[in-house]
């Protein structure tokens, strides 16, 4: 594995995946919150889509746009120095067509600054994951819970509970790998299912809500630390309520303010007191 400070390549995730070293893997939207993920050690950054309701406010990841993905990524870049990052394809920026695909996956490398981009879809999106690989990008396939496609997978909600469908998962994951996929994410998929997948795996399978037998966990950054309150997934593990803090930290810069505490002397600048007088003598005539 690369050295803290040495940035991971997939070579370095393939050999983790292969000696059991599990991956770590969290979200991140933004400059400074990489920055942080990179220094505590993450393994991977993924830019998600998941930045249009997290950051924007939207109730899908749907109205997520290239240009914003873009920008966002080469944020997140600037700060990993370490960490593998991901961009994630935007909804229509890779289904019209393998050109289009390639282009704006392009446009992830080459402004963006990331390592490889991730893309929704099992079989019927191998063809974009083949024309993708052969142009030189690496590309993380994602299955299971799409949110691109929730409205025709029925919401967000657990996929694979059922034999036909865990099948079809099984496939899917099976002709991503054939396909060039370098990982694949499994998202809300039955942990028996997934350990499945990862059995007849040659690519780190890696899961978000799909369960401990996985070579590597993600996680939304938002969620870990309660600043995301639209909704919880069973699968997610809140590890600091950060919201609280920063709730209480305004209610107290308020009362400061109103109640005049702020700013105190130490929050403002002085004029040196030769200074001060030399000003009341040129103003003094006005």
């Amino acid at each position: 594995m690369a050295e803290k400070g040495i940035k991971l390549t997939i070579p370095d995730l393939l050999a983790m995946a292969e000696r059991g070293e599990r991956i770590t893997f969290l979200t991140a939207y933004d400059y400074p919150t990489a920055l942080l993920e990179d220094r505590a050690g993450i393994d991977m950054i993924l830019v998600g889509d998941s930045a249009a309701m997290c950051l924007l406010g939207h109730a899908t990841t749907l109205p997520a746009k290239m240009d914003f993905m873009v920008e966002i990524t080469a944020a997140v870049s600037r700060a990993a120095k370490r960490a593998f990052v991901v961009g994630d394809m935007p909804y229509m920026s890779y289904q019209p067509s393998n050109e289009l695909a390639i282009r704006n996956a392009g446009r992830f490398i080459a402004e963006g600054g990331a390592d490889a981009v991730k893309l929704e879809g099992g079989a019927r999106m191998a063809e974009r994951v083949e024309a993708i690989v052969k142009a030189g990008i690496p590309v993380m396939g994602h299955i299971g819970l799409t949110p691109q496609a929730q409205s025709q997978i029925g919401g967000l909600k657990a996929q694979g509970r059922d034999a036909e469908t865990a099948r079809r998962l099984i496939e899917d994951a099976k002709v991503l790998e054939e396909a060039g996929a370098f990982a694949i994410l499994l998202e809300a998929i039955p942990a028996r299912v997934a350990e499945l997948i990862v059995q007849r795996a040659k690519v780190p399978i890696l899961s978000i809500g799909s369960g401990a037998a996985c070579h590597g966990q993600l996680l939304i950054v938002h969620d870990i630390l309660g600043l995301f309150e639209a909704f919880t997934p069973k699968f997610v593990k809140k590890y600091a309520d950060v919201s609280s803090v920063m709730l209480q930290a305004f209610r107290d810069y308020i009362s400061d303010v109103k109640e005049g505490r702020f700013p105190g002397p130490e929050h403002t600048y002085h004029i040196p007191k030769e200074e001060w007088e030399r000003l009341q003598e040129l103003i003094g005539d006005e």
